[in-house]
């Protein structure tokens, strides 16, 4: 009964969705192009509002938990599991002061109105997956950016989204990176629940009402670990916070 329901509330959402985005995106470019990164990223505070807000006409509701625990004024490097693309929306509103740049695939990087722009122009970095090599310079450059201005880079290891929400294996090699060119950094794991089930039809249409909980664990300090003791507290931290 739910998914007959959704149809129409889907076609309402994407329409609103997309005109969010159109109308984001000259917005940005004036915002960039004339004013700088804090205009910028105001814009691309308010854009993501504006996409939660779409959302809210699907029934999502979040919550952020702990968010007064992560360290202000230092470099962060939050690692989470990943579900959906609507992690990303609500990490970028509701953890707007941390300034969250991701580490994402180069595909995003065009034909994405508003999306694709911020990703090229707002700090964030894109990675070619089948070329390895290449990520490791991008991905040391967006460390040595986050240790110089305090921002935060934003890592998903298993490298993929999750269908069912059962996490899979967390890759390494990104967070090592992070790790090693922004030594006074803190690692924050985060745990995703629910974000799933807003696509577990696909992306058409989309599942109604769901609470998406964001948990935020202790931050760990980079200095205090060798790496892997710090990857494996991470990875537990996160996966102990998922239900599925």
């Amino acid at each position: 009964m739910q998914q007959l329901i959704s149809y129409p509330i889907s076609v309402i959402y994407y329409l609103c969705f997309g005109l969010t985005l159109v109308i984001f995106h000259p917005i940005q470019w004036v915002c960039f192009n004339f004013f700088g990164y804090q205009a910028h990223k105001l814009s691309v505070d308010y854009l993501n509002l504006f996409l939660v807000r779409c959302t809210n006409l699907l029934g999502t509701t979040y919550q952020f938990e702990n968010v007064t625990d992560i360290p202000e004024n230092v470099p962060l490097i939050f690692v989470s599991n990943h579900q959906s693309m609507y992690d990303i929306i609500a990490m970028i509103w509701y953890l707007r002061k941390f300034h969250c740049k991701f580490v994402s695939k180069k595909e995003l990087g065009s034909g994405i109105p508003s999306v694709s722009y911020n990703l090229r122009h707002g700090g964030s970095v894109l990675i070619d997956r089948k070329d390895p090599k290449q990520a490791i310079p991008t991905i040391k450059g967006l460390s040595e950016y986050i240790e110089k201005n305090k921002r935060t880079a934003v890592i998903f290891p298993e490298g993929t989204r999750s269908k069912t929400g059962k996490p899979k294996e967390f890759a390494q090699s990104g967070l090592k990176i992070l790790c090693k060119y922004a030594p006074s950094a803190y690692v924050v794991p985060i745990s995703i629940n629910n974000s799933w089930k807003i696509v577990k039809y696909g992306f058409f249409p989309l599942g109604l009402g769901n609470r998406l909980t964001f948990t935020i664990h202790k931050p760990l300090a980079v200095s205090e670990f060798d790496f892997a003791e710090l990857m494996k507290k991470t990875e537990n931290e996160v996966v102990k916070g998922i239900k599925f």
